[in-house]
């Protein structure tokens, strides 16, 4: 029980730390209002110790801290997870990582700063990102598209990678639709642009 007891205690007081990490990295991701912090529940011992541990977190003002799993959206459990991955960056044994629709629910500012985020932790990871927002796929070092088709009834994904003047046509698509005018080229390069300035920062 000693030992279950000093483990427990450690366990608090690097909770402390932790949560004031991901607070700030999901203030960096436009949660401008989240409080996080990890609750603890005595349990019966066992292999684990005596912690039983869930994460809590308020994204609006003035609400009540809840269980993470509880309250979450698809697109704020997505920017969650990419700032827990952030703060654990340097300890992860997992180099690759993939996030799967991470562009639910955002746009604008919020979608820029989500690309920023993983092109930070791009530096130390592969990251594989399926999205269909512009801002990150311009941060991509290597564009894909996946394209379904069908053949003898089956249905089969294709993937392709695009060159550079592919990729701005593709960006462009997903800026202005079915109608691509010179103005919209013009602000996928852009886009492009902006990803390889904070690469280099």
């Amino acid at each position: 029980m000693n030992a279950a007891s000093l483990l427990s205690s450690q366990r608090k007081k690097t909770a402390l730390d932790f949560s004031q990490d991901i607070t700030n990295a999901l203030k960096q991701l436009n949660f401008l209002d989240v409080r996080f912090e990890a609750e603890f529940e005595e349990k019966n011992p066992d292999s684990a110790g005596i912690d039983d541990v869930r994460f809590m977190i308020s994204t609006n003002p003035g609400e009540d801290m809840k269980p993470l799993s509880k309250i979450a959206s698809g697109g704020e459990l997505s920017r969650i997870m990419l700032a827990i991955k952030s703060v654990m960056a340097e300890t992860d044994i997992s180099k690759t990582l993939i996030f799967d629709e991470i562009d639910a629910g955002i746009s604008g500012k919020t979608a820029q700063l989500v690309a920023e985020k993983l092109n930070t932790l791009a530096k130390t990871h592969q990251i594989i990102c399926i999205t269909h927002l512009p801002q990150i796929a311009a941060m991509a070092d290597n564009h894909y598209v996946i394209e379904k088709s069908t053949k003898d009834n089956r249905t089969i994904s294709n993937i392709t990678q695009l060159s550079y003047d592919e990729s701005v046509n593709e960006i462009s698509r997903m800026l202005g639709g079915s109608v691509i005018t010179d103005a919209v080229i013009s602000n996928a390069k852009e886009l492009k642009n902006m990803a390889q300035l904070a690469k280099k920062s």
